[in-house]
């Protein structure tokens, strides 16, 4: 669990509603369904319609990295390459094959397989790097659904604005009404420029960072299996590695 996260939209909640009663206002008259409906619908809306389907759903599914991020263990996968690397010295590329079913991630399962089945060292870097630039592009483009929304929810917002003073001046003559309009329209901008930056954008930097560390972890793996078939030493190998978490 990400903490900080938490503590973050806790925090940026608190101060948004600590301030509007520190001025002597009140927390209802924040909530106003119609704008909403208006911004995060209008806003909903215009990322889907850049987006591919696939895109837009691997996007809302990434939004649970902000709280639980997913297993990044680096210093697991360092001591697994430093282990392969022992055991190939020792009896052999061939002799790692058993460990092949012991691993869940299809990278690293597809990387050990290749060095197995005898993949030169620089057939096996530039496979796997193709398929770690594909993934990188597949997670940004999931990412960037989140970072669009925050570019469209102030301008929806002020869409919002424009609708809630149209209906004002339809109804001048009506003071009943007026209240209700104006309410709309600052509350529809507090939404659309709240939302982009206290959550959307947050949220797309926060999963950028994360894939940024996977893609560190990956070409780690790639080093480190180029070095095992290249027979380097093992301790020379986890050296290397550790280089990456500088």
């Amino acid at each position: 669990m990400d903490f900080i996260s938490i503590v973050g939209i806790l925090l940026a909640g608190i101060a948004i509603i600590g301030g509007q009663i520190l001025e002597g206002g009140h927390v209802g008259s924040l909530l106003q369904v119609t704008a909403f409906v208006i911004v995060i619908g209008g806003t909903a809306g215009a990322v889907m319609l850049q987006s591919t389907l696939p895109t837009f759903l691997r996007g809302m599914r990434m939004v649970k990295w902000v709280f639980v991020p997913p297993p990044l263990a680096a210093d697991a996968l360092i001591q697994s390459i430093t282990q392969w690397s022992t055991t190939a010295r020792k009896g052999g590329l061939l002799a790692l094959e058993p460990m092949i079913d012991e691993i869940a991630d299809p990278f690293v399962k597809k990387g050990l397989q290749m060095l197995v089945d005898g993949a030169e060292p620089e057939t096996l870097r530039e496979t796997l790097q193709l398929e770690i630039d594909a993934y990188e592009e597949q997670q940004r483009e999931a990412a960037r659904v989140w970072e669009s929304a925050g570019g469209y929810a102030p301008t929806i917002g002020i869409l919002g604005a424009v609708l809630g003073l149209i209906h004002v001046m339809e109804n001048l003559s009506d003071p009943s009404k007026l209240g209700a309009g104006i309410a709309v329209a600052f509350v529809a901008t507090v939404y659309g420029v709240g939302s982009a930056n206290l959550l959307f954008l947050p949220i797309a930097n926060k999963l950028k960072g994360i894939i940024a560390r996977e893609i560190t972890l990956r070409h780690m793996l790639v080093e480190g299996l180029v070095s095992v078939a290249n027979g380097e030493n093992p301790r020379l190998i986890e050296r290397k590695l550790r280089g990456f978490l500088a």
